[in-house]
């Protein structure tokens, strides 16, 4: 699987660049505010991209899908939807409105979304945000964890729509992973399932 990083932003967020081997089409997971500079990336890898994939509605990790993606769909959770239609109301905690989306489409738990050759299967693990999610690669032994575990830490549940309870639900169910899948997180660098069970403080409890 061609995988490849941009997280030179102000916030480190991490956009994954995903495709295999032998595809040119990519799947641009969270590509945060700086769609020039991934678009350059893709390029340079010879890859186009052919679908954006939002762990959350978080402007550092959707705040420019829409400018990105231009006419190419963009999959976000059912739950944060909203704040693409009413930012406001959706109430991320900061006032930083995201950019709109022209084909917007959403999921929910226990799917799949079949994009340029690779297979996402999306759990839906609220908490950071009401629709926070995680993926599944199928076949490739990784997950993207968006903002629900790091390595050696997890994501804030304080914001105004966060949910601390079903944040320690959500991390329950990261737990239920194999070890040997490879973790891709929102921000930082990458672990494994095993690494993270074995040392981040705030899953010892869990476990």
């Amino acid at each position: 699987m061609y995988l490849d990083v941009f997280d030179r932003n102000p916030y480190g967020t991490n956009c994954w660049l995903l495709a295999p081997e032998d595809s040119d089409d990519a799947v641009v997971v969270d590509p945060g505010f700086e769609p020039d500079r991934v678009h350059a990336m893709l390029a340079s890898a010879a890859r186009r991209p052919a679908a954006v994939v939002l762990t959350h509605a978080h402007a550092d990790h959707a705040g420019s899908a829409g400018v990105f993606a231009d006419e190419l769909p963009v999959w976000i959770h059912t739950e944060d939807a909203l704040a693409f239609e009413d930012h406001e109301r959706w109430g991320p905690g900061y006032p930083m409105a995201l950019e709109p989306v022209m084909d917007l489409r959403t999921f929910d738990d226990g799917d799949t979304l079949s994009l340029a050759g690779l297979r996402l299967v999306a759990m839906h693990t609220p908490g950071h945000t009401p629709g926070s999610s995680i993926f599944r690669i199928d076949g490739e032994g990784a997950v993207l964890s968006g903002d629900l575990v790091f390595a050696g830490t997890i994501g804030r549940s304080d914001f105004s729509n966060s949910d601390p309870e079903a944040m320690q639900r959500s991390l329950s169910r990261f737990l239920g992973l194999p070890d040997e899948l490879l973790v891709l997180p929102g921000h930082g660098p990458r672990t494994t399932v095993e690494r993270e069970r074995a040392a981040n403080p705030f899953l010892q409890d869990l476990r």
